[in-house]
């Protein structure tokens, strides 16, 4: 197994996207330990990889929170002996016209400061082993979509954030890897003839379970060449974006 006797933090656990991962992780053969605003969902998911023979431990964390984020970082890590793999899948609608400027940087701000202060607290401790891969999400292929908010700008800024933690963080040994999708079908709400008219092909899409058995490579340690890149993700394949 791929992640076997490693340690993952999945933050955003209690989502379909964190969710998914977090079971991918465990069924490589990681210790997950998930993290989220609410334990009530996280125990959920944490008591479906347990019962498939998995480990998960779950924490109430805040991940805007920075003392609490980097509380629960040196918890894991004195627990388990340091931190293998981080993934952050924590990332509003109306037309831009429409909207107040406060509710247009609410998800640019409050996701700057949630990838950070994750990446930050996981990336002192994969440091200090001279290995480790931070993973985080983002969307849209840079491609504008109606009624995304201050979302597609956030996508953008992650991707710029990423860029330069793996620009510090790959001489030490630890690689960045965001993944681009398309969109994901079960964390899409209905958006009505919308979807099809942008000829996405969302109802004949992948799962989030297909796609996250497809993310493996992004996280395994065949692929320590790579520092730092793009993973695009449509519905049909998977490829290193250029």
């Amino acid at each position: 197994m791929l992640l076997e006797n490693k340690n993952a933090v999945v933050f955003g656990a209690s989502g379909s996207i964190g969710g998914a991962v977090a079971r991918a992780f465990a069924r490589d053969g990681a210790n997950v330990f998930l993290a989220g605003r609410t334990l009530a969902p996280l125990d959920r998911v944490a008591e479906e990889i347990t019962a498939a023979g998995g480990v998960a431990e779950t924490a109430q964390v805040d991940a805007l929170d920075e003392k609490a984020v980097g509380e629960h970082a040196d918890a894991v890590a004195e627990k388990a002996g340091g931190i293998d793999v981080s993934f952050n899948g924590d990332v509003q609608g109306a037309p831009l016209a429409e909207m107040p400027f406060e509710h247009f940087a609410r998800p640019i701000t409050n996701a700057m400061r949630n990838q950070f202060l994750t990446a930050r607290a996981v990336a002192r401790h994969m440091a200090m082993r001279g290995s480790g891969v931070i993973v985080t999400i983002t969307g849209g292929d840079r491609e504008a979509v109606p009624t995304l908010g201050g979302t597609l700008v956030t996508w953008v800024a992650i991707e710029a954030l990423c860029r330069q933690w793996a620009c510090e963080l790959g001489p030490q040994g630890i690689r960045v890897v965001w993944l681009r999708t398309t969109g994901l079908p079960e964390a899409i709400p209905d958006t009505g003839d919308a979807v099809a008219d942008l000829g996405t092909g969302f109802g004949e899409g992948m799962t989030r379970e297909e796609i996250i058995a497809r993310r493996r490579r992004c996280w395994s340690g065949c692929r320590r060449w790579l520092s730092w890149g793009t993973w695009r993700l449509s519905w049909s394949r998977i490829r290193p974006a250029p």
